[in-house]
């Protein structure tokens, strides 16, 4: 087994797949495609996982419990968020539509995309290929605006998008 080097923000995305994802779309090949991810980094981030515990051994079954203490503890201190200026993009964070009456925030954050049709103040997704991704999977969408709010929120919005994040991996199971 390779040495750990630290996690990367596309791990965060590849572990959410695989949580969402039906054995057949397991492939790194499929995995790749649909989140725009070169497959050698996918390869990688898998490795990475594996390492950290994150995977269950020998498999690419996300290991619910300490996957989801690294996004409650971990996410916002290794891969922090700040708002940025106010740009065209789509909505991420509080503002995504699934999310937006379930949390307190008035502000309307977006990821910044030039095809976007919502203006706010701006947030770095995690990965730049995120927004291609989360256009053709919904539950991706609402998981990686989760993990925005626990990037950026209070410690309620916090604690009630872990919340949010555990429920949706439930449901999917």
């Amino acid at each position: 087994m390779k040495e750990h080097k630290g996690m990367r923000p596309q791990d965060v995305i590849i572990l959410l797949k695989l949580a969402i994802e039906s054995e057949e779309g397991c492939r790194i090949k499929d995995l790749s495609s649909k989140l725009h991810i070169s497959a050698s980094e996918v390869s990688e981030s898998i490795n990475r996982s594996l390492i950290a515990g994150l995977l269950m051994p020998d498999s690419r079954v996300v290991n619910e419990e300490p996957f989801l203490k690294f996004l409650e503890h971990g996410l916002q201190y290794v891969f922090p968020a700040h708002l940025g200026p106010v740009m065209k993009g789509i909505f991420t964070a509080h503002s995504e539509s699934s999310l937006y009456l379930s949390f307190s925030s008035e502000e309307k954050l977006v990821w910044a995309d030039d095809m976007g049709k919502e203006r706010g103040p701006s947030i770095l997704p995690l990965y730049p290929t995120v927004i291609k991704a989360v256009k053709k999977d919904h539950v991706l969408y609402k998981l990686l605006a989760l993990c925005d709010i626990i990037r950026i929120g209070d410690i309620s919005d916090k604690n009630k998008a872990v919340w949010h994040i555990r429920e949706t991996l439930q449901n999917r199971a």
